[in-house]
Order: structure tokens, then C-alpha cells, then sequence
């Protein structure tokens, strides 16, 4: 890889904090990455966040193919030189949030995400992919090291919540690389961790996706209360309605949403649906 720093300045490239640019410049942990993604010659993968290109580089090497995304406009001369001469690769400037994933998902059919995604939007993006893409078979993500934690987090924990919900519901997700602070340019102020989410779409085929994360987000409305309460706010229940919920769940009555893992609150979506409360 050519000296990143000598061709940003070359361009007069300016870092931005809206867009919360931290460049990799380590080969060995860029490689890394790739290979942590499982990045292979039969895929096509969308790069989320180009950069300079570091990434893309090297996914290009691995792939069939690389469609990368890139919001900021003025990295087009850099990303020329950094990535021009690989034919596999193409750069759309563009926002991956208003993305018609509809048309690309025609374009590529089955695709990893690889991302080095700057921390304001990591869960926007994450969400995106896992509640509205239809071919996306993995989705590796460059994340700041405390949302890693809270994405692969077990039930009863302190980091579960919502999003930790929501991807169990979608696949699994584990971390599988830590990098540190210092490996970045410019450096940030805390360590990130590369978090992988294997897409498993049978593990949500028994469930209604918009009932699981309405009861999700009724869960964890308010972390201070019980489940019970609120379910009550959320969805109008009177106090015995909900408890009658939770009696057909098996979930005591005392318990809390965090307490809840994807079976769990699988079952009581499918009771919610149900309605079972009108049937006692």
C-alpha cells in the first residue's frame, strides 16, 4: 500500500469530524480483517465507508467483486490512486442510508457487508441491513470496542439491550478481532473490535419480524422497569392482560427485558400476536 498520509496530502484531503473519518493504514491488520470477514473469490462484498481505500484495497484482493460506498465526495482523487487500478472494484458516492438496497440487491445478488463504520451511525447501518436486506450473508463491522460488547452480549448482562436483540433475531454475532486505538489515523480516543454477523434467516422464519422488535422495543422503553409494566405502556394492556402475556410465556411476572433472549422474546411476540389474553 502506497504512504496513505503522502497521498491525502497530495490531494489536500482535510479529515472531517461529521464523518467521523479514522483511516487503517496497517497491512497486516487490514489483511486481517479481511479474512476475519471471510472474504472470498466466489464474493461479491458492498464496503461500506471506503476511506482512503485501505480496506477496499485488500477486500479487492479477496473478492469477485467490491461495490464501496463513500459519503465524502473529496476522496475521489485519493481513492483513484489508491484503488483505480483494480477493476473489480467500483465506488459509488453516495449515502449507503439512502440507498435503494432494493436495486442493489438486483445488482449483486448474495453480498457481504465489510465496514469500518464511523460510530455515530453504527447502528443505523447495522439495522438497515439486518431488517431490510434480502441477500446479505454476513455483515463484518469495524465498531467502537463498548457497542462490540453490547452486540454479541448475553441475555441478563449489563450490555444486552435492543440492539443485542435484534441481531440475535437476524443471525449470530461474535467478535472476532480487537484493535487497538493506536492503529489508526488520525487516532481516535478509545479502541474499537471487528464484530462479524452471520445472517440466518431460518432462525427468524417461525416469527413475525414487526410483532418481535414492537415487543423488543416495548422491553427495553424504560431499563428501571419491569417487563410487565412495560408491555402495559406500549401496547394499552391492562395489569392482568399482561401478566396473563407473560403466564403463557413462562416468563415470571417480576422479570425484567434484559433478562430475555431471542427465544424468549420470539415466544412472547408469537403470544402477543395471538392476542392470548382474549382467550383466557
Amino acid at each position: 500500500m502506497k504512504n496513505i498520509k503522502e497521498i491525502l496530502s497530495r490531494n489536500g484531503f482535510t479529515f472531517k469530524k461529521a464523518f467521523g473519518q479514522n483511516f487503517i493504514t496497517d497491512e497486516n491488520l487490514l489483511e486481517g480483517i479481511v479474512a476475519a470477514a471471510g472474504v472470498t473469490a466466489e464474493d461479491t462484498v458492498v464496503e461500506i465507508g471506503c476511506g482512503a481505500g485501505t480496506l477496499t484495497r485488500p477486500l479487492s484482493l479477496a473478492a469477485k467483486r467490491v461495490i464501496g460506498f463513500e459519503i465524502d465526495k473529496n476522496l475521489a482523487p485519493v481513492l483513484e490512486e489508491t484503488v483505480g487500478d483494480r477493476k473489480n472494484v467500483t465506488v459509488r458516492y453516495a449515502d449507503i442510508m439512502r440507498a435503494n438496497l432494493s436495486d442493489l440487491e438486483r445488482e449483486t445478488g448474495e453480498y457481504k457487508v465489510v465496514a469500518n463504520l464511523p460510530y455515530y451511525i453504527t447502528t443505523p447501518v447495522i439495522m438497515r441491513f439486518i431488517e431490510e436486506a434480502r441477500e446479505v450473508k454476513s455483515i463484518s463491522v469495524m465498531v467502537q470496542e463498548e457497542v462490540a460488547e453490547r452486540l454479541c452480549a448475553s441475555a441478563g448482562t449489563p450490555e444486552y439491550g435492543a440492539i443485542t436483540a435484534a441481531v440475535d433475531f437476524a443471525g449470530s454475532a461474535r467478535i472476532v478481532m480487537r484493535v487497538g486505538k493506536e492503529k489508526f489515523f488520525p487516532v481516535p480516543k478509545v479502541d474499537s473490535a471487528v464484530v462479524r454477523i452471520d445472517i440466518d434467516r431460518e432462525k427468524s422464519a417461525d416469527a413475525d419480524a414487526k410483532t418481535y422488535r414492537a415487543v423488543v422495543r416495548a422491553a427495553f422503553s424504560s431499563r428501571r422497569k419491569t417487563l410487565c409494566n412495560n408491555l402495559m405502556q406500549a401496547f394499552s394492556l391492562r395489569r392482568g392482560e399482561a401478566e396473563i402475556l407473560l403466564d403463557a410465556c413462562g416468563i415470571d411476572r417480576t422479570a425484567r427485558g434484559e433478562t430475555l433472549d431471542c427465544a424468549a422474546f420470539k415466544k412472547l411476540a408469537k403470544a402477543y400476536g395471538e392476542k392470548i389474553w382474549l382467550k383466557d
